[in-house]
């Protein structure tokens, strides 16, 4: 007698684990993407403004607007020069950013495309923002 109550108790607790389980996985799938489209206002070279919103492209930090870079005789004003180069990747293009997370600031973390490309490669293989996961390729290309 006790060793079926013992099997029926462990079928039960498994059962009641597995569901568990698959509600876990279900969550998880239900966050879904949001997805943005352009024109964005550039504030860096990794954060992008639409609708009183803050976008910031995942997978690189890029320095910031007022940053310089360097040393002595040659400091450049690299802050700058990456958020350039991401206004002028993204002027004129049909502009796509799907993100589903954010950062303690607040911000969608996204992926976007403009014209088919992965403005955030491009930055990164340019050697205008560092690779924090998902753009190593393109880094070794900088260097």
């Amino acid at each position: 007698m006790k060793r079926g109550f013992r099997l029926l108790r462990d079928g039960v607790t498994a059962f009641a684990l597995l569901a568990f389980i698959g509600l876990i996985a279900l969550k998880l799938q239900s966050a879904r993407d949001v997805e943005m489209n352009g024109p964005f206002a550039i504030v860096d070279g990794d954060t992008l403004a639409a609708d009183g919103s803050r976008l910031r492209l995942v997978g690189l930090d890029a320095p910031e607007r007022g940053q310089s870079c360097g040393e002595g005789e040659k400091v450049w004003a690299c802050g700058e020069a990456a958020r350039t180069l991401l206004q002028d990747m993204l002027a004129g293009r049909q502009v796509q950013c799907r993100g589903h997370r954010r950062d303690r600031y607040g911000r969608l973390l996204v992926t976007c495309r403009a014209g088919g490309t992965d403005p955030a490669a491009a930055l990164v293989r340019r050697g205008l923002a560092v690779s924090t996961g998902g753009y190593d390729t393109e880094e070794q290309a900088a260097r």
